[in-house]
């Protein structure tokens, strides 16, 4: 799939050279060319495609801290003093002296 995405990156570039080598043209114009007609759709794309991917990257991480929790080990996560261990002591408020 990603000879597509090659292709098309090349049809952009090509557009934004002629867009630039151009008597009316801009190089500025050729720039915002490549951007819109080949960076910007490229990257949609590939996210979207990439989406799947990431759904099982999910759901594997979940089956894994699922399993984890089963096995009785603490599920880690990246909250701090989620470990379920009580913390060491309140902290007294201070006071101003008046």
């Amino acid at each position: 799939m990603y000879i597509v995405v090659i292709g098309w990156l090349y049809v952009a570039l090509m557009m934004a050279v002629a867009e630039a080598t151009n008597s009316g043209g801009t190089v500025l114009g050729a720039i915002f060319t490549f951007l819109l007609y080949g960076v910007l759709p490229v990257a949609l794309v590939i996210y979207l495609m990439a989406t799947p991917a990431r759904k099982r990257a999910i759901k594997a991480r979940e089956q894994a801290e699922l399993a984890a929790r089963k096995e009785g080990e603490p599920a880690a996560s990246g909250q701090p003093d989620a470990g379920g261990e009580a913390a060491a002591g309140p902290v007294p408020p201070v006071r101003e002296e008046p």
